[in-house]
């Protein structure tokens, strides 16, 4: 609010002395106000004006607190106050570029506080920081976190280190605020903006994507070259490839009606009558599909997968991708989620 920011006079008092008095009023009456959460250097400023305040006579202070009160009956909006809140209530509505730009932005800037940035980390997050700098740094960078964080970044640490760090503290009495401000922004700056991947999804969900829309044959040849050239890889494709003979598994029950409307009703019939006529897998996963629908739609479907005759492979193929798509198209909106299979928890 400018009542506190502004700086500019006002006939014999200027905001900042305004400011101080509805602070003395509100400590005066047992208020506890949150000024930690306000920028460092107004903090300072607010405190140095309530160390020159002397006696003020009620006229005086009964004016400056009718003018705060008009003040805070005239605010409509409030806003989040600084780039890393902004970030904060914005969390998931930027894309992920826009999102590291402003972050290192506001680790670079000389109005934000870095080491809130740096003190919102995980302690995992912060071991980079505490295995990478210098003693003395990470014993400035010890003393800025919580206590508790302090204490379980300190267990992630091999021991040597963690005592050296920890003497180095003992060392910090005459580093000055100022150096405390830089070597923050320095850290923040290093530390508090990840890199923005280019490619959203894993190497691994990216190539079973793209085997799971390929004809059969050319999805076994890749994965047999793969298996080939890194057999944990190929490993972890056949894992995250989702193909029909795959549907009772890893669709739940409850979930074949939502998949069904996705799903062009001709698709589905060619769909399902190629993999009964197949046997085996691709069987049971139709028997699995006409057992989890209404028994009206199921018997109407029966009808249609009676009257179709032989049908080609490709066509086959492409009709259970579309029920493969539709699955996939009802995972990313999030309406079901697929069932882990047990060995991938593993």
């Amino acid at each position: 609010m400018s009542f506190i920011s502004v700086s500019k006079t006002d006939g014999a008092l200027n905001q900042r002395r305004k400011a101080a008095m509805i602070v003395q009023l509100l400590l005066a009456e047992g208020h506890k106000l949150p000024l930690a959460s306000l920028p460092e250097d107004l903090q300072m400023r607010i405190t140095r004006e309530l160390g020159a305040l002397r006696m003020v006579d009620r006229r005086t202070l009964h004016a400056v607190a009718s003018e705060f009160a008009a003040e805070l009956e005239a605010v409509g909006l409030t806003a989040p106050g600084g780039v890393e809140r902004a970030l904060a209530a914005l969390e998931g509505q930027l894309s992920p570029t826009a999102a590291a730009r402003l972050k290192s932005e506001a680790a670079q800037a000389h109005g934000t506080d870095p080491w809130a940035q740096i003190a919102a980390l995980e302690a995992e997050e912060l071991l980079p920081l505490m295995t990478g700098e210098s003693i003395e740094i990470c014993a400035v960078a010890l003393s800025k976190l919580p206590v508790a964080k302090a204490a379980a970044v300190l267990a992630l640490l091999p021991g040597e280190r963690a005592r050296k760090i920890t003497y180095a503290v003992s060392q910090t009495g005459g580093v000055s605020p100022e150096a405390v401000v830089t070597i923050g922004r320095a850290l923040a700056a290093d530390h508090c903006v990840k890199p923005v991947p280019a490619f959203a999804t894993p190497p691994v969900a990216r190539v079973g994507a793209i085997l799971n829309s390929s004809l059969a044959a050319t999805r076994d040849d890749m994965l047999a070259g793969l298996g080939d050239d890194d057999p944990a890889f190929a490993e972890q494709v056949r894992r995250a490839i989702f193909t029909f003979p795959d549907i009772p598994e890893r669709v739940a029950p409850v979930d074949v009606p939502k998949v069904l409307r996705a799903v062009d009703n001709a698709q589905l019939v060619t769909a399902l009558a190629s993999a009964q006529a197949a046997g085996g897998a691709d069987a049971a996963a139709a028997d699995f599909i006409l057992a989890n629908m209404s028994q009206r739609m199921a018997e109407a479907l029966r009808e249609e997968i009676g009257e179709r005759g032989r049908i080609k492979k490709s066509d086959a193929e492409a009709a259970m991708g579309a029920v493969i798509a539709g699955i996939r198209e009802k995972v990313d909106a999030g309406e079901i989620s697929l069932v882990v299979p047990d060995d991938a928890e593993e």
